[in-house]
């Protein structure tokens, strides 16, 4: 009896212990249990979208194809700018185990030369994951191969194939096309849908047209192995290209133009006269936008910033030079429609004219002895002019320099085109604060003082006096094609105004530019051609107002400007050009006009053939005008 009691006592007396023991092994069960729910609950519900898609993207991989840049044509259908294949090396960093390691090893298999350019792998919050990141662009053949060789060394890492843009050698056309660069972050907001890496155009054609060319991307689903290596695609949205243009530059007139500028700071603008299409546009000296195609260094950057004679800027449309004498004919049609004075109008020269304390002086030093109207344009007296520009008055010289188009971008689609300047007594109280006076008008008569000009705007008054007095917006793309090579815009001249002149001054002035050319006693007699009847104005202007500037011993920054405008076939007129030569040092006649005759010579060669008889080209002009 004893002994069963002390048993149950005994038992009772662990119970508590027991029952302890239980509970704590009981908490700890549900403490797991719940740390195991809290923690399928963040994996499944917080984190389970994530890591699906790093799971997916171990295996499944979306990869965006970036969009093929149109074509540029010449107006005769030759390929002026297009792309080729170029091959990167792209990693893939959550493909690699050990970043620097791959790297390292990386750099036994780039050919010699080619940059890791994304050594250090910066954090870029833009990058989505999986996203390749370039190391090396444009690789040769035998990187591309070692690459590929020794993929099991380099996990993560590829080689992809892109586009690079192609442009002609030696900075053919090189302002006028422009040159592409990868889009920044600036230019991205710019442009939604745009994705670092995606090509945009930074200058020329390719910046103005930009919306045109670019195109749209695509994409690939494709599979990859543990090393990232694709194996498979799965589906695809292919890019479409951009569309192409057709422009209404001549290439081989271009190339004509270029090789007449050898050895010259200038531009040459050439334009047909019945629509305002650019038939050439050069300026000297140059740049080859490949350097940007293909990523330009900071070396190469800089050495074009800081070069002396400003390779990068286009002449043609940025560079503003006073006209000189080529801006004699825009003061005769405004003196004849004003009636100050008529063609018979006599004045003399004795090599200077008194004004005031001042002489102002004649380009030739012993005068031109008694003139009229006619001869004044022929010989460019300058004396003449001044008191020409003294009976209108700057005014009346504003009012029709700005009728032929000048002091106002022209409006050609190209970006960075400049105005020019033409003063009027009002521009000048208001940004000078100070009175127009009189002794202003005759430097401005002569093209000097404060009027500056663009070789664009210059073309645009010679073509205006061409043509009957119509200014046409200049135009560079005649056609827009899409990617099948269909023809979805076309672009027909657009007049800007009529610069509102009777015919029988323009037919005045067109007699007067012809003898400039033809006559023994004209300044631009080195342009003549031997079958084709040329007009022309031969212009010389101070680079620095005030000095003399002739003579190519002079330090270049002193040096005159040569100036020539010009249209063919005088009687039935088809093209014009204008002609800058920067700092020649010489007149227009001498340094410009020659330039011009070879451009004039290689239009009609290519235009008419061996077909060059006056009589065969005035008539087939005659027929087209």
């Amino acid at each position: 009896m004893r002994g069963s009691q002390r048993l149950v006592v005994g038992l009772h007396g662990e119970s508590p212990s027991c029952r302890g023991r239980l509970g704590a092994i009981g908490l700890l069960i549900l403490l797991a249990f719940a740390f195991l729910v809290s923690r399928l609950w963040q994996l499944q519900i917080e984190e389970g979208e994530h890591l699906r898609l790093l799971s997916e993207n171990n295996r499944l991989r979306l990869k965006r194809t970036p969009p093929l840049r149109g074509v540029m044509y010449d107006r005769r259908g030759q390929v002026l700018v297009d792309n080729r294949p170029a091959y990167n090396v792209v990693l893939v960093p959550e493909d690699t185990p050990d970043l620097q390691t791959t790297l390292s090893a990386l750099s036994n298999y780039v050919a010699e030369g080619v940059a890791l350019t994304g050594r250090g792998l910066p954090r870029d919050p833009r990058r989505p994951p999986y996203e390749g990141v370039v190391l090396a662009k444009d690789v040769a053949w035998s990187t591309l191969a070692a690459v590929e060789a020794h993929q099991l060394d380099i996990p993560g890492v590829s080689v992809e194939v892109s586009t690079k843009r192609r442009y002609p050698a030696d900075g053919f056309a090189a302002h006028l096309l422009g040159y592409v660069g990868e889009v920044n972050p600036q230019e991205m907001t710019l442009f939604p849908g745009y994705r670092m890496g995606d090509l945009v155009g930074k200058f020329g054609i390719e910046k103005k047209w930009e919306g045109n060319l670019h195109g749209r991307g695509g994409g690939q689903q494709i599979e990859v192995d543990a090393l990232g290596k694709r194996l498979r695609v799965l589906g695809e949205v292919e890019a479409s290209a951009g569309q192409s243009l057709v422009l209404t530059l001549d290439q081989d007139l271009q190339q004509k133009a270029e090789a007449a500028l050898n050895g010259k700071e200038g531009a040459i603008v050439v334009l047909d006269v019945r629509t305002g299409a650019v038939l050439a546009m050069a300026s000297r000296p140059a740049f080859d936008p490949n350097l940007f195609a293909r990523g330009i260094t900071t070396d190469e950057w800089r050495g074009l910033l800081e070069d002396p004679l400003q390779p990068l800027n286009n002449r043609a449309i940025q560079g503003q030079y006073p006209p000189g004498s080529t801006f004699k004919v825009i003061l005769a049609t405004a003196a004849l429609e004003k009636g100050v004075i008529t063609p018979a109008t006599r004045f003399s020269c004795s090599g200077g004219l008194p004004f005031g304390n001042h002489v102002f002086h004649c380009w030739k030093k012993g005068g031109h002895g008694s003139l009229d109207l006619h001869q004044a344009i022929v010989q460019s007296c300058d004396v003449y002019f001044y008191q020409v520009g003294q009976r209108l008055g700057i005014n009346a010289i504003a009012d029709y320099a700005r009728r032929f188009g000048l002091g106002n971008p022209l409006g050609i689609a190209l970006d960075q085109e400049a105005a020019g300047l033409i003063p009027d007594a009002a521009w000048k109280k208001h940004v000078l604060g100070a009175p127009w006076y009189a002794g202003e008008t005759l430097s401005v008569a002569i093209g000097q003082g404060y009027v500056t000009t663009t070789p664009l705007q210059m073309a645009v008054v010679a073509a205006t006096i061409a043509n009957g007095g119509t200014v046409y917006r200049p135009y560079v793309v005649s056609r827009v094609l899409s990617d099948q090579g269909e023809t979805i815009k076309e672009y027909a001249p657009e007049v800007v105004k009529e610069a509102g002149i009777k015919p029988q001054t323009l037919q005045f002035i067109r007699d007067g530019m012809r003898d400039v050319v033809n006559s023994p006693a004209g300044t631009g007699k080195k342009a003549q051609l031997p079958n084709v009847l040329v007009a022309g104005k031969t212009g010389t202007s101070q680079a620095i107002p005030g000095t003399h500037g002739k003579g190519t011993a002079l330090p270049r920054q002193y040096r005159d400007h040569a100036w020539f405008i010009a249209f063919a076939p005088a009687d039935a007129p088809e093209v014009a050009v204008a002609c800058l030569i920067e700092h020649a040092g010489q007149g227009g006649g001498a340094a410009a006009a020659p330039v011009v005759r070879e451009v004039l010579d290689a239009y009609f060669t290519l235009t008419h053939g061996e077909e060059r008889g006056n009589h065969a080209v005035r008539q087939e002009a005659h027929l087209a005008f």
